[in-house]
């Protein structure tokens, strides 16, 4: 996935620009000497492959175009990937810029090696509506190739890596586009997985070309504080040798300056003049073990002043990506503050490779599998969502969440220590243990105390979530979750449930309107075999792939029952089969003349299928009329609502008869407007009155109008009829100070 435009007008290369490549292949042989001698001639032999295939292919600086692969295989070799990755790297651009085959790469290379181009080379030219659409879908792909096999954004992050090292040589009409795209998905990606100087430096060079007129000013300032503050670098790191060889603690103490990114993050973020930004200098101390970490620590807080809450312990828990090192800022000469960090050699491995790092081991150590798992978990997540989440722009908005973590760290009532991006709440929590410990949720305690599914999470905090099996996903949860594990598993629970639903209802539907046509839904059953070959015809009418897809689309209003129906009897008739009259005569002639579809029963059980118009809040007991919006399923209104007779005058064929069970299995809500003379615990009395009937008050309302002698308090109450409503208005009007008592339907 080359970023970099390149020239492919076949070109006579020149001896110079022959001996430029032959070269940089030279220079990357001298980096294999961990591979075997097999290993180095297989690359040799993808080297040469790669050579022919770009013969005459220039990179904007004028450069044979090989001299990219062998770069980008050189990063992968500093990182000491193996030599299936190294091949890779070389021919990631084959298929695409040389018209060569994927059968072709497994039949001279062998399919890993294929795999691994396949999943690096670009995206085919699809048709997007947007650059948007195409930048997610490139992102969502590239991400799966990833979860399967880590490699191939290893190779991915050298080849942009190499890509913006060069960018001076492109046209500067592609500077922003392309720096943008690094800092806002590759140099996140390399934070995530551990990358830290791949990170740092695909940021400053982001920096560079999306503002170079600030990243110039931003150098030459630096460079002046560097020669202002060499004397003060200097002291401390000659203080801080002598204070561990008193103490007889090996060490190796390196000076770390600030990237010139993270100066201007810095600056901007917090509104600082250059001047204001004193902690551009740091100091890493390399040790023998964890307990020199610990010891070092003391040692430099005795030599010089810590400041306050600026100490991390990421030894103890390390960061999500793998990190380890111990973190304080001291008070140095001058009140220059100074950040120390504390790490072993295998941690500063870890800390700068991430999860190339498991290749660097295993180049020392075949048997070590120390950072194997480094990144792993998010990247198996990645896998997790895309299962529910088949739109592009969809799952870039899941997983673009969980690029810039600030991790919290809490833990299981088992003490298991989890971390979470901060701001994220129980819910997710909920979820990152697992996915029916999400669904089931109904409520939680931190640290032993009830709170909301809605609470945001803490360092440190004990949680304890609290289940039920008759438990759901709300809808309302996707307005507070935070990661998009969270995000993605209840839009698809969501979703599959609302299709279940829309084709259980749909089912009812067809039944209904065929049994005004005089047909038996028996006579039409799906599992009948004789039946297939109508159940056939019919889909070839519809143009929908199965029986459960033209249910789903009937539940959802975007196909009127009526009409199949009709179209059932058409076909039926072909094959000889006639209405029964008796069923017709008494499904017709029920007194149903303003609607056009059989009658439909409701109890409250159909689900988000189903909606009770909240212009209206129909009731049990209210005389009712049901709206089919199209693919919104179907909506229940009461017969006087003024938005269902301008929706009937509009579209009446879209109406359908729904009635009311005997035995409603739950309760529904309705609107109440109480006027009462103002005083004191005047609302207290109502709500004891509407408790005393049994009534739920689920909203209250009391405008925004200071109260005068009368006030209007408005209620959304939930109730089991029409019956039960009046006995709560009866008992309300008794109560003291209410003058007024009246159920309000808005559409009414």
């Amino acid at each position: 996935m080359n970023a970099m435009p390149t020239s492919v007008v076949p070109r006579k290369p020149t001896p110079a620009a022959a001996n430029a490549a032959a070269a940089s292949f030279a220079a990357l042989t001298a980096k294999l000497d961990y591979l075997s001698a097999a290993d180095i001639e297989h690359v040799r032999q993808a080297y040469r492959f790669a050579d022919q295939a770009h013969l005459g292919q220039l990179r904007n600086s004028g450069e044979p175009y090989i001299t990219h692969p062998i770069a980008v295989a050189q990063q992968c070799a500093e990182w000491k990937l193996d030599a299936q990755a190294l091949m890779a790297a070389l021919l990631h651009d084959a298929i695409e810029d040389c018209a060569v085959t994927k059968p072709e790469l497994i039949e001279r290379f062998g399919a890993p090696v294929a795999e691994l181009v396949d999943g690096l080379t670009k995206l085919e030219k699809l048709e997007f509506n947007t650059r948007e659409e195409n930048q997610a879908e490139s992102f969502r792909k590239m991400l799966l190739a990833m979860a399967r096999d880590v490699r191939v954004i290893l190779i991915k992050l050298a080849d942009r890596m190499h890509n913006m090292r060069t960018l001076s040589d492109a046209p500067r009409s592609k500077w922003k586009r392309i720096a943008s795209e690094t800092l806002d998905i590759y140099a996140p990606i390399a934070h995530r997985l551990g990358l830290n100087s791949t990170y740092r430096e695909l940021q400053d060079r982001s920096f560079q070309h999306l503002h170079p007129w600030r990243y110039a000013i931003l150098t030459k300032a630096l460079t002046r504080a560097r020669g202002r503050r060499r004397d003060v670098i200097k002291r401390v790191q000659s203080e801080v040798e002598a204070a561990f060889a008193t103490a007889q603690i090996a060490v190796r103490v390196y000076g770390r300056e600030k990237t010139l990114y993270s100066i201007y993050h810095k600056m901007d973020q917090k509104h600082f003049s250059f001047a204001q930004v004193t902690d551009l200098y740091g100091f890493r101390v390399i040790l023998q073990d964890v307990t020199a970490c610990y010891s070092a620590m003391g040692i430099l807080h005795q030599l010089y002043k810590p400041l306050p809450g600026k100490f991390k312990d990421y030894i103890a828990i390390p960061k999500v990506n793998g990190y380890q090192s111990l973190h304080t800022t001291l008070v140095g000469p001058f009140g220059t503050n100074i950040e120390f960090q504390m790490r072993t050699d295998a941690m500063h491995v870890v800390a700068e490779a991430g999860v190339a790092a498991h290749w660097l081991y295993k180049a020392s150590d075949p048997n070590s599998d120390t950072s194997q798992r480094l990144g792993t978990k998010w990247l198996q997540s990645l896998l997790d969502i895309q299962q529910e989440t088949h739109d592009a722009a969809e799952f870039w908005d899941h997983v673009k969440i969980d690029l810039f973590p600030e991790a919290v760290y809490v833990f299981t009532p088992k003490s298991q220590i989890m971390a979470m991006p901060r701001g994220a709440t129980i819910v997710d929590f909920a979820y990152a243990i697992h996915s029916d410990v999400g669904h089931h949720a109904i409520a939680a305690k931190v640290n032993g105390e009830q709170v909301t599914l809605r609470t945001e999470l803490l360092n440190g905090d004990v949680i304890e979530v609290i289940t039920s099996p008759v438990s759901t996903p709300n809808p309302a949860w996707l307005g507070f979750v935070r990661t998009g594990k969270a995000r993605s598993k209840i839009r698809h629970y969501l979703k599959s449930m609302a299709l279940t639903e829309s084709q259980e209802l749909g089912e009812k539907m067809l039944a209904q309107a065929l049994r005004a046509e005089g047909i038996d839904r028996q006579r039409l059953s799906a599992d009948d075999g004789a039946h297939h070959a109508k159940w056939e015809k019919i889909l070839r009418f519809t143009g929908n792939r199965s029986r459960a897809e033209l249910l789903t689309d009937i539940g959802m209003g975007k196909r009127i029952a009526s009409m199949i129906a009709k179209r059932i009897v058409t076909f039926l008739a072909e094959d000889g089969e006639k209405p029964d009259a008796l069923l017709m005569s008494r499904e017709r002639y029920i007194p149903h003349e303003s609607v056009s579809q059989g009658g439909l029963v409701l109890d409250g059980n159909e689900g988000s299928s189903v909606q009770f118009a909240r212009c209206c809040s129909p009731i049990p007991g209210d005389g009712i009329v049901g709206y089919l919006g199209r693919g919104e399923g179907l909506f229940v209104h009461t017969d006087d609502c003024v938005v269902a007779k301008r929706l009937q005058q509009r579209d009446s064929e879209r109406f359908i008869a729904v009635d009311w069970s005997d035995e409603p299995a739950r309760t529904f809500e309705t609107n109440l407007m109480v006027t009462v003379s103002n005083g004191k615990g005047v609302l207290a009395k109502v709500a004891t009155a509407l408790a005393g009937a049994e009534v739920d008050i689920t909203h209250v309302d009391m405008g925004h109008e200071p109260a005068n002698g009368a006030t209007d308090l408005r209620f959304t109450v939930a109730v089991r009829d029409r019956i039960h409503l009046a006995a709560a208005m009866r008992n309300v009007r008794r109560t003291q100070a209410v003058l007024r008592v009246q159920r309000v339907k808005a559409g009414a």
